[in-house]
């Protein structure tokens, strides 16, 4: 009799795993007669909990003490601020998109006319020291940032629809957007505090032609609905919730990655009662908790091991895999490998390449978006199918 051992992921609990187990237990015995299915749960012995019941969390909006601004600092209208800049960060333009899209019919303009947005586009291209203060590589970023946005295609019609106040003040948090999206692109991030950011915004406002020091400030975007500053709110103040609901997905890798062992030892434990031939099929961590228990310790029962959507191959070439670093390579007495990836779960990798000759890296479609992709194995057919085909 061939036996399965089904080392679970992370986020996983009681009643879930169950579920979980008997889905894969079906799905693997509806292609094979006589399989023994073991279940290895680690999330209740060896999972992560809040152990003080969250007293790391932050206090909820509105029930602070003694920490002075920070309590100012949750107020609706910085929420309304950081939506605005959480949008910016990643969509550079889109303000000046929105306000293009918002422009009427094009007026026809006499010859000889100047575009409105001409003026504009000689003050981008000037260079001038008005982040010099934040050091010179964000006085490089912002130079080459207006430079570039100068030649943006939707600039003018952005200029027919807005104020010239508020035109320069959309401009200017594009270009501080655009220089810390390009910097993150380049591998050098550079964000500010909101401080230092709204006062770079105030100067570049002022060099592309907004009123007085401190007016940028004032102009809120009428562009963007309150759908994301609501939002923003909404995680502030459910921060707890959503961390009690959250935390045991990341805090399993974490605490796997410092206390592992405890882990690999009852593994190895509930092997060493099994007859071979054994299958270690280990999901996400699961598969990360079942290469490194075969790496550190000879399991003669074990002649397959599957990982599903695993970050093993990605650890070891990262240098992060407790059992094993690169360039080291594969023990002798790890058995056959079948690794299950999907190219839409951006949490799985490939091992072949790491480890030429060990490794059988398959792909699957669960036609599923990440992170549903993630999750998706357990009700693809052709998961069972690939891994019952390998099955001692």
């Amino acid at each position: 009799m061939s036996t399965v051992v089904l080392v679970h992921g992370t986020g996983v609990r009681r009643p879930g795993f169950s579920t979980l187990a008997g889905r894969v237990a079906e799905g693997l015995t509806a292609l094979r007669d006589g399989l023994h299915i073991v279940p290895y749960y680690w999330g209740g012995a060896h999972g992560a909990a809040l152990a003080a019941g969250g007293a790391c969390l932050p206090p909820e909006a509105g029930t602070e003490r003694g920490i002075g601004e920070y309590a100012d600092a949750l107020g609706p209208d910085r929420d309304d601020d950081v939506a605005l800049w959480d949008t910016l960060y990643t969509h550079p333009d889109a303000e000046l998109v929105l306000a293009a899209a918002a422009a009427g019919a094009a007026a026809e303009r006499p010859p000889g006319s100047v575009l409105p947005e001409q003026r504009l586009q000689e003050r981008l291209t000037v260079p001038t020291a008005l982040a010099s203060d934040l050091g010179p590589e964000w006085e490089t970023a912002v130079v080459g940032a207006a430079a570039r946005l100068s030649a943006h295609p939707l600039l003018g019609r952005a200029a027919e629809a807005l104020g010239p106040d508020e035109l320069a003040v959309v401009v200017a948090r594009a270009v501080v957007a655009r220089a810390v999206a390009e910097a993150a692109d380049a591998g050098q991030p550079l964000v500010p505090d909101g401080h230092g950011r709204d006062e770079l915004v105030d100067r570049l406002a002022q060099h592309l032609g907004a009123g007085p020091a401190g007016s940028a400030r004032g102009v809120r975007s009428s562009l963007f609905g309150m759908a994301g500053a609501a939002a923003t709110r909404i995680v502030v103040r459910r921060r707890r919730a959503l961390t009690q609901a959250a935390h045991p997905a990341a805090g399993d890798v974490l605490r796997y990655l410092c206390r592992g062992e405890a882990v690999r030892a009852d593994l190895r434990a509930l092997v060493s009662g099994l007859k071979p031939p054994v299958t270690l099929i280990g999901h996400s961590l699961g598969g990360v908790i079942a290469l490194d228990t075969l790496v550190t310790t000879p399991l003669e029962q074990v002649r397959l091991l599957v990982t599903v959507g695993s970050q093993g191959p990605f650890l070891y070439e990262s240098g992060s895999l407790p059992s094993l670093c690169h360039p080291q390579p594969l023990p002798a007495h790890v058995p056959e490998w079948l690794n299950l990836y999907d190219r839409r779960d951006l949490l799985s990798y490939l091992g072949a390449g790491l480890f030429p000759g060990r490794v059988t890296d398959e792909a699957v479609d669960s036609r599923q978006p990440f992170p549903a992709a993630h999750s998706a194995y357990w009700t693809n057919p052709a998961v069972y199918r690939r891994i019952v085909e390998r099955l001692p």
